[in-house]
């Protein structure tokens, strides 16, 4: 019988770092498919910051923690090559939940049928969980405006590009924050934001306020750390803040400092935090909002392939260093 590789999660992290030691690599035996199920064999495999938080035991969390012993969750795309699911036939390209596996054999819960004929990467990098999370948290959440200005942290990375590039196409003042000089020109030369600031080199305080002479009126959060309570500072009356992600913070014990209450009473400001988990519903009219801005090309996207199942282990790190360069994706 057929053997595949699977990856498991049997220790729960300490901090940022991820070890080797935290997984175990198996081989298993390829189980028969039975009546209703499909097997898909996985081509292209998504690593994400919230993975961090699903490897923890946080039990109060938008998602229950991995259960150790079992398969490390993540998303990804693949191809039907058996199946006795009337719904999905063989040469169906999917994609969704399939862990750190080669194989997976699914009824179809948590599964879509991949039906934009676009390769592999662009769909992981775009049309999956970035492009989703982008889209619900800048369209639905955060209800641009022409002629307003948005801050974006984490801009060069897969979430907060496209939610520039999304801004630009709605007609705001997108300004970028990035960890690189490399990503503040990638932002601003390759997806046309209006202005970048690498945090790590510039004076962050007068570099915003040259960036945005008339104030802030949305705030796309992904990272969270010190910068926070600078932008929420230059933000104006009845400003949005959409607070998508803090990888800054993730592994942390105690995270940094969250901004002023009182500049949040004083502005009116709006904060809303969200996670995809609660949108799963909402994906086909999510996909019916981006997918033509894909289609038109005015959304560019950069994909960082690492190769082979196991590179995935000791490659997630490259997401808390921020050595990625675009969308970290697995290619089996």
């Amino acid at each position: 019988m057929k053997k595949f590789t699977v990856i498991n999660l049997i220790h729960r992290p300490e901090g940022k770092v991820i070890k080797p030691e935290l997984f175990e690599v198996i081989q298993k035996k390829l189980p028969a498919v039975n009546s209703g199920e499909f097997l898909v064999k996985q081509t292209h495999m998504s690593l994400d910051p919230a993975m961090i938080g699903w490897m923890s035991s946080d039990t109060k969390s938008y998602m229950p923690p991995i259960k150790l012993g079992s398969v490390m969750r993540s998303s990804g795309i693949g191809v039907v090559v058996e199946s006795k699911n009337t719904d999905f036939a063989v040469g169906d390209r999917v994609m969704g939940q399939m862990g750190w596996q080669e194989y997976l054999i699914t009824n179809g819960k948590a599964i879509n049928k991949v039906e934009v004929q676009l390769p592999d990467e662009t769909i992981l990098s775009v049309l999956a969980l970035p492009g989703l999370t982008a889209t619900q948290g800048l369209l639905n959440i955060g209800k641009p405006k022409k002629g307003e200005t948005i801050v974006v942290t984490g801009a060069g990375g897969a979430v907060g590009s496209i939610v520039g590039q999304l801004a630009k196409a709605k007609g705001l003042n997108v300004i970028g924050v990035v960890g690189s000089d490399e990503k503040a020109d990638w932002i601003m030369s390759e997806l046309g934001f209006d202005g970048a600031i690498n945090y790590k080199t510039e004076a962050f305080d007068s570099q915003l306020t040259k960036l945005t002479p008339d104030g802030i009126d949305l705030f796309y959060e992904n990272t969270g750390g010190f910068i926070q309570q600078l932008i929420i500072d230059r933000m104006n009356p009845h400003g949005r803040v959409i607070v998508c992600g803090l990888i800054a913070d993730y592994g942390k014990a105690v995270p940094a400092a969250g901004p002023s209450w009182m500049n949040v009473i004083k502005r009116r400001l709006s904060i809303q935090g969200f996670t995809m988990t609660d949108h799963y519903k909402d994906i086909p009219s999510l996909l019916t909002k981006l997918t033509p801005y894909v289609v038109q090309g005015k959304i560019k996207h950069r994909s960082h392939i690492i190769e082979g199942l196991e590179s995935a282990i000791t490659g997630l790190n490259l997401l808390f260093t921020g050595e990625n360069r675009g969308k970290l994706i697995v290619k089996l």
